[in-house]
């Protein structure tokens, strides 16, 4: 297949590596998911050999040579740093003892030759969710993303990219801590994370909160339901398959999943108040109905005011399975262009639902300092401007 140059996403998970391929034009070349086993448990050396059998096969299936290959974008479940630094205490994941402080980022970077821009798996979703729903609009909209998983990820966009955060944390929505009042049930223990905290959002809208903390609660609430018969582990990833069939006992548990995920973002509405709210995970893979009912009980529980209400909106993440892939290939396509152009990024089309657009063009509704590179400056640089702007500040506040 004749192309100009590309850019490969790879998203990496505890059974799968999923890998796309997206052109200069802002094409993706693969329309389902290209998957190979991802060796995670097996360490390293062999894991780092999947990743590379993954840019492989997509290259392989599309008919492109390595050498249009421009980028690598990469996403794992974390934690990790910012630059792909598995957490030195390991992680899910990652449990062989060689991933601690391993940095997986620089192994595939060196393996492949290519540069590899690395995100969370959270972080990816997030940006693949954004760049679909606003297309050519990226660069000038905001977007909070929640992935219901194992635990509760996510991420911040802004101006079309990822926020990172000064240390690489930012966007750990399942930790920001939530209102609980007129959510737990009479005598519901206070739900822990295994974060340490207590009362954060993935203490309840998590398969982890589900197996510590809800289910068990609400097992003692229904005496000799079917699931107190089933190891909690296994009992837990039941849960959802019981409410999908309109189970009274399993329905409580994700009504109080759905108002924490709504209370999550009435917070996120406050701090950010962002364009759009991005809901993913299993419940989006969910049976048609019980998606909509749980999606329609978030919606209900995230207080907008009315300004807000008009220029937000609350939506899915679309192609779920391929948004981790599919958002790191952005990702790397965004970084390949500011190192050509030395100044913003350049956002195409990959496609969004034709409805209104939101307020007034060019339009920013939320304000954060990021790291950026543009025409001479460095990363993170700021500009004489912004200087003078924040010694003035510093002035007033010593006055």
């Amino acid at each position: 297949m004749p192309v100009d140059w590309v850019v490969v996403g790879v998203d990496n998970g505890g059974t799968a590596n999923n890998g796309t391929i997206l052109d200069s034009s802002g094409r993706f070349l693969l329309d389902q998911m290209a998957e190979v086993p991802s060796n995670v448990r097996e360490g390293p050396d062999k894991a780092i050999q999947s990743l590379v059998d993954s840019v492989e096969q997509v290259l392989g299936l599309t008919g492109v040579p390595m050498t249009a290959v421009r980028a690598v974008g990469l996403d794992t479940p974390g934690p990790a740093s910012a630059d792909g630094v598995i957490s030195s205490k390991g992680a899910t994941n990652f449990g062989h003892v060689g991933w601690r402080g391993f940095d997986i980022r620089g192994a595939l970077a060196k393996r492949l030759g290519l540069p590899v821009i690395y995100n969370n798996d959270g972080n990816s979703a997030a940006l693949y969710a954004h760049h679909v729903r606003f297309g050519a609009d990226s660069g000038q909209r905001s977007s909070v993303a929640a992935i219901v998983g194992t635990g509760l990820g996510g991420g911040i966009i802004h101006a079309g990219q990822v926020v990172k955060g000064a240390a690489g944390m930012a966007g750990e929505l399942g930790h920001v801590p939530i209102p609980l009042d007129g959510l737990l049930g009479v005598g519901q223990p206070m739900p822990a994370c295994n974060c340490g905290q207590s009362g954060d959002a993935e203490s309840v809208a998590s398969l982890t909160g589900i197996q510590n903390n809800l289910l068990p609660y609400w097992l003692s609430r229904y005496e000799g339901h079917e699931l107190s018969k089933v190891p909690i582990g296994a009992a837990a990833k039941l849960v959802r398959k019981y409410a999908e069939g309109g189970d009274e006992m399993a329905l409580a548990i994700f009504r109080q999943q759905a108002m924490a995920l709504g209370r999550l973002f009435t917070i996120a509405a406050n701090f950010l108040d962002p364009d759009a709210y991005f809901l993913g995970g299993g419940v989006v893979e969910a049976e048609p109905r019980f998606r909509d009912w749980i999606f329609a009980e978030v919606r209900a529980h995230t207080i907008l005011r009315e300004e807000q209400a008009r220029a937000a909106e609350i939506s899915l993440v679309p192609e779920l399975d391929m948004a981790g892939a599919r958002g790191s290939a952005v990702a790397a396509r965004d970084w390949f262009i500011r190192q050509e152009q030395g100044q913003g990024v350049t956002f195409l089309s990959l496609g969004w639902r034709d409805d209104h657009h939101h307020g007034e063009a060019d339009r920013l509704i939320a304000r954060v300092l990021v790291p950026v590179r543009s025409a001479g400056r460095e990363a993170g640089a700021l500009a004489g401007a912004d200087r003078v702007m924040l010694a003035r500040h510093r002035q007033r506040q010593r006055a």
